[in-house]
């Protein structure tokens, strides 16, 4: 099945206000503040241009978060020298 803009856009918001709410439930982020708009967006299947919404969420992180999300939990950086290395 394939989604049209809107409904991807519709589906991210559920998504972004889902994982925001995590987040803060959990004491790992702290609300900053929210931003509504709406954004215009052409509908695929009529032609025409629709209103849509648009959502801002900015959150703080918290100490909880810091001590909780390791430096581990991240890709290690890759060099010039490491890939020279691989090739050999």
């Amino acid at each position: 099945m394939k989604l049209n803009p809107c409904e991807r856009l519709r589906d991210a918001i559920t998504t972004v206000v889902t994982i925001a709410e995590i987040l803060k439930n959990n004491g790992l982020a702290t609300e900053k503040k929210i931003l509504t708009s709406t954004v215009g967006m052409k509908d695929e299947n009529k032609g025409r241009l629709v209103q849509k919404a648009r959502i801002e969420i900015v959150l703080g992180k918290t100490e909880k978060f810091d001590t909780r999300v390791t430096p581990t939990t991240t890709a290690p950086e890759v060099t010039a020298n490491d890939k020279d290395e691989n090739k050999q």
